[in-house]
Parts: C-alpha cells; sequence; structure tokens
C-alpha cells in the first residue's frame, strides 16, 4: 500500500506561439499562480533550448517569485550542457533570495540535444574540450553551497570582491536535484548529497522492461546512498472529473498516439516510456496505489502534456487538486 501523498507539485514546459511569446509566458506565470491558491506544493518548469517553449525557466520563476508568496519553484531541469555553473549558480541564488528560499533547481548532466548543429553557437572556441560529465554539477554544487570560487577576497581599489558567489543563499544546498533515468544517476546524487527527480521515462540497463519495477530501483539505489534525500516522481497523470466531453477525448487521443513507444525500450540507450494515466481520479489512484514505484514514494510533480491549451491546464490542475490528491491522501498548503 502507497503511503500517503505528502507533496504534489506539476510540472509544465511553457509552450507558446512564435508570433505571441508574451502570451504563452504569461500562461505560465497563471498556471502557476493557480497553481498556488490550489495548494498545490510546487511548480517546475522544464527547459526548451531552440524551440518553442520556455528556454529561460530561471527568469521565469524570478517573476513567479513576485507573484506568489507560498508554492516551492523548480526547474525540471536544467541540462547544465547549456550552462556555465559559475553563472547559474549566481542566477540559481539570486532567484532563492527572492522567493524567500523557495527554489528547488533540478539539473542533468550530458551533451546538449543536437550537439553537432548547435555546438559551433554554444561553444565555438571549446566545443571540443566541455565536460559534460557529472564534474559540472559537482562544480555547481560546490558554488552553490558557498566553497570558493577565486583565490581572491577583499578590496581592490573602492570595490569588494568575495571568493565565493553572491548573494549567497543558505539552505539552497540542500534544495538541489538531480534528474536521473538511469540506475548510475540515481546512486551518484544519492552519493552527493542531492535530491532525485524520477520521472517518465527509465534506462532499461538491465533483463526488466517493466516500467515501475525500474523506476522502483532507482529510488531504491538513490535510498540505500542517501536515506534523508527526497525523491519525486514526475508521471504524466491527467484527471477528467471535470473535463468536457471534448477533453476527455482530446485526452484519450493524446495519450493512445505514445502509448506504442511504452511497450519495449527504444534505441540504443533502451529507454522506457511510461503509459500517460488518463482517467477520473478514482480510476488514477487505484492505478497508482497498484504502481510499485509510486508506492514507495510521497512527492510527485505530475507533468502537464505539452500540447494542451490554458483551459485544460485549469481543469486537470483543478481536478488533481480537488479530486486526485486527496484521493491519493494529500492535503492542499495554505494559500
Amino acid at each position: 500500500m502507497a503511503n500517503p501523498l505528502r507533496k504534489l507539485g506539476f510540472l509544465t514546459i511553457g509552450l507558446f506561439d512564435e508570433a505571441d511569446p508574451a502570451r504563452g509566458h504569461e500562461s505560465t506565470l497563471e498556471v502557476i499562480e493557480l497553481g498556488e491558491r490550489l495548494g498545490f506544493d510546487s511548480a517546475w518548469l522544464r527547459h526548451r533550448h531552440l524551440q518553442f517553449g520556455i528556454s529561460s525557466p530561471v527568469a521565469v520563476l524570478a517573476a513567479a517569485t513576485q507573484r506568489t508568496s507560498r508554492i516551492h519553484l523548480g526547474t525540471a531541469v536544467t541540462p547544465l550542457g547549456w550552462e556555465n555553473p559559475l553563472r547559474l549558480a549566481e542566477d540559481l541564488a539570486t532567484v532563492d533570495i527572492l522567493s524567500g528560499g523557495r527554489l528547488n533547481p533540478g539539473v542533468s548532466v550530458g551533451p546538449p540535444m543536437r550537439y553537432d548543429e548547435v555546438k559551433g553557437a554554444l561553444y565555438p572556441d571549446t566545443a571540443d574540450v566541455e565536460d559534460f560529465t557529472y564534474e559540472r554539477v559537482e562544480r555547481l554544487l560546490r558554488f552553490v553551497r558557498g566553497e570558493p570560487a577565486t583565490g581572491f577576497s577583499g578590496t581592490q581599489g573602492f570595490e569588494v570582491f568575495s571568493d565565493h558567489v553572491q548573494p549567497h543563499s543558505p539552505g539552497l544546498g540542500d534544495r538541489m536535484w538531480y534528474g536521473g533515468a538511469s540506475l548510475r544517476s540515481a546512486e551518484w546524487a544519492g552519493k552527493h548529497g542531492m535530491n532525485f527527480l524520477t520521472s517518465s521515462v527509465v534506462k532499461a540497463d538491465g533483463e526488466s522492461a517493466d516500467f515501475a519495477e525500474i523506476q522502483l530501483s532507482h529510488v531504491q539505489a538513490f535510498r540505500a546512498q542517501h536515506p534523508q534525500g527526497r525523491v519525486s516522481q514526475g508521471l504524466v497523470v491527467i484527471p477528467t472529473d471535470s473535463a468536457t466531453a471534448a477533453q476527455k477525448a482530446k485526452y484519450a487521443e493524446y495519450a493512445a498516439k505514445r502509448l506504442p513507444r511504452t511497450h519495449e525500450p527504444q534505441g540504443p540507450a533502451r529507454m522506457l516510456f511510461s503509459p500517460d494515466h488518463v482517467g477520473t481520479s478514482a480510476e488514477l489512484a487505484e492505478r497508482l496505489h497498484a504502481h510499485a514505484a509510486f508506492a514507495a514514494i510521497d512527492e510527485v510533480a505530475f507533468a502537464l502534456p505539452f500540447t494542451f491549451s490554458h483551459e485544460d491546464y485549469v481543469q486537470i490542475l483543478t481536478d488533481m487538486a480537488e479530486h486526485l490528491g486527496p484521493a491519493l491522501g494529500w492535503r492542499p498548503g495554505t494559500p
């Protein structure tokens, strides 16, 4: 039997129309505000570079800090191949200060997507020597946690210099998350004192092709290294309690189109996708309680489908907060 759900969050990509990007970004901020009013514990943004989704979640979350007061704000995830760890540490600390300690940065490593096509613009002089390993995360962690970034501090002329990132936000280092799909990543995150984000895709490292079984093994491997660490699960979950007939049909079609990729591991990396979960909150609660990995966690950041309308997100989030969350044992936070 699953534990009562302690923290309920959601994840969005923040799509926008190329001809009117302001409307899409405003919609994302309105969705975050709605999440706070409904009592959600967290709202997370995903990065999209050179696409029509939010390319700068940290900037959008800075705006969200001024329009919310309670809900935690996260990235799920920031691909560090696109980032300079020192500069990112400064941005994260700044937004955490603005939020009053509500930022939860999630990161991952590896070369940027479509690296051969983008490396000339991203790293024109260093593309072949950039380090996209876990060391890039370790650099970020050191800077966020207040370790020295240089060997100099003091006054030079009229200017005062610090040897570590400013502003420093105490507590942010404990709210760093690693988004991992493999057993190795789960273990690494635990060893380095991070929290662990597991999503709707995992790597089938062994013989098993059972998504829930593989995801559970990752949760267990992480906790073996970091028993006090937090784990959040990010499946695509779409409650239909108050949905119109047209919305229900749209949601069912969306899930059906994505179902074939869940039947077996995909590609050389053997990535295995979870089915999208669509149904009434009672149906979803029953399905989730039978999910081996869900039964082992007490935090979620359910992913909103990327191609739906603002009105669809309002319906989905409202049903999550008013029906699905309580069916999973969750109680809304105080606005």
